[in-house]
């Protein structure tokens, strides 16, 4: 019996296709160095347009305009607009099926998510159909704390913190998954066995072997 009782995911990069891919893909149909969007986000990454707007300090057309200035600053057009239309991933089917799998198994699982009030629902998505899809996910977590709702962002302990208590839970009986090291890194501070997201498939293998639960890949 695993001495774990409670996984919590990261969404976007986890249930869904990192957005990192998606913004490549928009840098190269505008012409942009690879990985220019990170560099914005990675300037002043808790005072910039997109950290305000994951605390929901701002609203889109603000953004869209702090983004563009903070973009013309490191030498590029790009306005936030473009960003915010290909942000929602494409869904992993086998990260889905692992939620029902650990549903069925008697553990609790919960979602901790940096996400912005944009798009349509948690994630963030640009039509009915998706959203619909992303609200019949978020269902299926006992919790789930949203960045844009609670107004602080990983890798602010206290978002982790939130999750603990709204589920009643030590950190020491928690696996979280993340896709990026840094919001790894509190999780793993307080507690959490933390696994770094590179893959659907890498990240299932490492959950099944820390629980000793088999995970369809397919």
């Amino acid at each position: 019996m695993s001495r774990y009782t409670h996984v919590i995911f990261d969404f976007g990069g986890v249930i869904t296709a990192s957005p990192f891919e998606a913004f490549n893909r928009l840098e190269e149909e505008r012409g942009l160095p690879r990985d220019f969007v990170r560099r914005v986000n990675a300037a002043d990454p808790d005072g910039n347009a997109w950290a305000k707007f994951e605390r929901a300090e701002i609203d889109a057309a603000t953004f869209d305009a702090l983004f563009a200035e903070e973009a013309r600053a490191l030498g590029h057009d790009l306005e936030g607009e473009a960003v915010l239309a290909v942000l929602a991933g494409a869904i992993r089917p086998a990260m889905v099926a692992a939620l029902d799998t650990l549903k069925a198994e008697g553990f609790t699982i919960g979602c901790i998510t940096n996400n912005v009030p944009s798009g349509k629902g948690s994630g963030m998505a640009r039509s009915d159909a998706l959203a619909a899809e992303v609200a019949a996910i978020m269902a299926r977590f006992d919790h789930v704390v949203e960045s844009s709702k609670v107004g602080v962002r990983k890798p602010d302990p206290r978002i982790y913190r939130m999750m603990c208590e709204a589920l009643g839970v030590d950190a020491a009986a928690c696996v979280y998954l993340d896709d990026l090291g840094i919001n790894c890194k509190p999780a793993a501070q307080l507690g959490m066995h933390a696994i770094k997201v590179t893959s659907g498939e890498q990240a299932l293998k490492e959950l099944s072997q820390i629980l000793d639960l088999e995970f369809s890949h397919s």
